[in-house]
């Protein structure tokens, strides 16, 4: 055997993530490994809860990263929350929000299912009705930015229906974190969850988490201990927060973590509302390209994520071979559908540092130039 270092080709990557990351989160990655529990490490991990308060929208003290993918944010956020037997009320319109429900269940929880199509935001009529009808009902979990269909649903609008009906929520904003507008404080959100490799433009692995005082208090005030001794935020916070020195729960992914706060810094610089707008911008030109191709968007207009484009493949094309000649010929990757979608869509993704005219440009000449041949 003689297996040698691996080298990946440079890809643009266009589908829905992991996205392209910034050339100074890359550098961040190769400074010298600290100790987790260095001074100077947790001086940073300081900087990095500042910074996603921000990107959050914010002031909740428990905001931190799992050390983990986005999958784990997820858990982190049902297995701190539901207890068994409580009562969840699950909006589905595509893939993730069937993974919110798988959670609820494994909690041993009770899911009371809220159905939409595939590329329909979340109908805020259905689910006042669904709290209506189960007024013993804790929580409400939802998917703010839908990954696999592009649909963006009415967050403020959920949130203040939880609120109206006494329930906690709980967010998926793993597709949604710095790409669409998120405030957190100001719509109420009580537990959210997002990834570090789709609009912040970082390495995969970790998961931005924070959790409002209210649900700290249902936490902290459990009958049983959090199922996951991992993903138990009472025991992760102790390490995130505090000024005494902190108590060891388990060796933090480091140089990850540079990255990470290297992404924040330069969402930070850019600010929010621009970066919203630049992602905005792209989704325009993107749009009228593909729509002067001939192809038809899953999700109607006014609910599109502009991060995340979801196109139906042509009638006689073969949605497998287009992606497989774009990624070989061009070095562009972009998504298939999932589900429902699967072979009858793609997904072109303009997230973080992929947010580009230059990459709009790029993806829509390989396109064409796959689609005439």
């Amino acid at each position: 055997m003689n297996i040698q270092s691996f080298y990946p080709p440079k890809r643009t990557l266009m589908g829905p993530g992991p996205s392209d990351v910034y050339p100074s989160v890359l550098q961040a990655l190769s400074r010298p490994t600290l100790g987790h529990l260095d001074p100077l490490f947790i001086g940073m991990m300081d900087e990095v809860k500042i910074l996603l308060q921000y990107a959050f929208q914010t002031a909740n003290p428990m905001t931190s990263a799992i050390s983990a993918p986005g999958s784990a944010g997820m858990e982190a956020c049902f297995t701190n929350l539901v207890e068994r037997g409580d009562k969840v009320i699950v909006c589905s319109n595509g893939v993730f929000g069937g993974r919110m429900q798988e959670n609820v269940e494994r909690c041993g929880g009770e899911a009371v299912m809220v159905y939409d199509d595939w590329g329909k935001p979340v109908d805020p009529q259905k689910v006042e009705d669904a709290l209506q009808q189960h007024p013993d009902a804790k929580i409400l979990a939802f998917v703010h930015a839908e990954t696999s269909t592009g649909a963006l649903s009415d967050a403020k609008t959920l949130c203040e229906l939880a609120q109206k009906h006494d329930c906690l929520t709980i967010v998926d904003a793993v597709t949604s974190l710095a790409g669409v507008p998120l405030y957190v404080d100001d719509w109420g959100i009580d537990a959210i969850y997002s990834g570090s490799q789709k609009c912040l433009s970082c390495v995969p692995g970790l998961s931005p988490v924070s959790f409002s005082n209210k649900a700290v208090d249902k936490i902290t005030s459990r009958g049983l201990r959090v199922q996951s001794w991992f993903l138990d935020q009472t025991l992760i916070m102790s390490y995130w927060s505090g000024t005494a020195k902190r108590s060891y729960h388990h060796t933090a992914p480091v140089n990850a973590l540079y990255a990470l706060h290297e992404s924040l810094v330069l969402l930070q610089n850019e600010t929010l509302e621009n970066t919203w707008k630049r992602h905005q911008d792209c989704h325009e030109i993107l749009r009228d390209g593909l729509e002067h191709l001939g192809l038809q968007y899953v999700v109607e207009k006014p609910y599109r994520l502009p991060q995340l484009n979801s196109v139906y493949v042509p009638e006689g094309i073969d949605d497998a071979q287009v992606r497989s000649r774009l990624l070989n010929e061009y070095n562009l990757e972009i998504g298939g559908g999932l589900g429902d979608l699967a072979g009858r869509a793609w997904r072109i993704g303009l997230m973080g540092a992929a947010a580009t005219k230059t990459n709009v440009e790029f993806c829509l000449d390989s396109l064409t130039d796959v689609l005439k041949t």
